[in-house]
């Protein structure tokens, strides 16, 4: 194992699989010579030049419009969209066009795209530049929605997404990555998408928690330890392929539910979750499914507005004590 920081996990993983595949590349508004809005492909413009490192205009249509054309040519094109918010621009180009071209034509065109959009809130980038929109992506047939936490996930996820040969939102949180942890040295570490991770271990409570609110999760389950609740963390890591099999395991064994993401509560990811188990797990529960999310508003610019908008550990907390008892 190797300590490296989220960013790092991602340029790595970028990297080996360029030098495995000649047909990845990476497109998007300053990825190159400047090495990303983030920094993560800083050095991959050095290396492997500006055919394989491409800096594009600033037009999020003509990025994955053009990374549609490449994939269904041959090529496994990953393209970055600086700020999840942006997305919207090319709504057509991923679910009208990426997300049904194999579908419609029989599977003779796959269609290999890992979309890194850098996402959610903590750096006081206001409404138009901090938004969590991953459950859009997850009610289109066709998109496979990708969200980790840690390094070693990021790193493992990203290979599994890129060699796949079919498009995947990749979501990475701005605020991880300078986060650092371990990560296999190994470099076909890949993790297959559609498995989940436990976090923590417990028994009285389980917490689905993703992305930053991982970590709130951990640090929330440390405190209420400290008062004798054990709570399991679940992290999906993917949303979609979904594995619903670690949360219902979970929530079996604890009985109690707390969904925690950073999107707003309507229409967010969670509500999804809780369907599933309220469905197919409906006896596990020994009290109401939780959710904590996001208010309902656009992201504030201010920074201590910002911070009430979205959860904290206080937030998880304060859900967990309410169906403990």
């Amino acid at each position: 194992m190797k300590e490296l920081s989220v960013a790092e996990a991602i340029r790595e993983a970028l990297r080996e699989e360029m030098l495995r595949d000649e047909t990845v590349y990476i497109c998007g508004e300053d990825v190159g010579q400047f090495g990303g809005c983030f920094g993560v492909t800083q050095g991959l413009y050095e290396e492997f030049g500006e055919e394989r490192v491409r800096d594009t205009p600033i037009s999020e249509t003509a990025i994955v419009g053009s990374a549609v054309g490449a994939a269904a040519t041959g090529m496994r094109p990953v393209p970055e969209i600086m700020f999840m918010d942006f997305v919207t621009v090319c709504m057509d180009q991923l679910v009208n066009q990426a997300a049904k071209m194999r579908y419609m034509f029989g599977g003779k065109a796959i269609m290999p795209i890992t979309l890194r959009l850098p996402v959610g809130a903590g750096i006081s980038a206001a409404a138009q530049h901090s938004q969590s929109l991953e459950a859009w992506f997850t009610h289109v047939p066709g998109l496979k929605v990708v969200m980790p936490s840690t390094p070693a996930d990021h790193k493992g996820l990203l290979k599994a997404s890129i060699r796949d040969d079919n498009p995947v939102i990749f979501v990475e949180h701005k605020v991880l990555y300078g986060i650092k942890g371990p990560v296999p040295e190994d470099e076909d570490y890949v993790i297959p998408l559609g498995k989940g991770d436990i976090k923590r271990q417990g028994e009285d409570v389980t917490v689905v928690a993703t992305s930053m609110m991982v970590y709130k999760a951990l640090a929330a389950a440390e405190e209420l330890a400290k008062e004798g609740i054990s709570v399991e963390v679940v992290d999906p890591r993917t949303l979609v392929p979904l594995d619903k099999d670690i949360i219902l395991s979970s929530v079996e064994k604890t009985g109690r539910l707390v969904i925690v993401h950073e999107a707003v509560k309507t229409g967010g990811f969670g509500g999804e979750i809780a369907a599933i188990v309220a469905e197919e797990g409906f006896d596990y529960l020994d009290a109401p499914i939780k959710r904590v999310a996001a208010h309902d508003v656009p992201i504030p610019f201010n920074a201590g507005q910002e911070q009430f908008v979205i959860p904290n550990e206080q937030d998880i907390i304060a859900a967990v004590k309410e169906i403990v008892g």
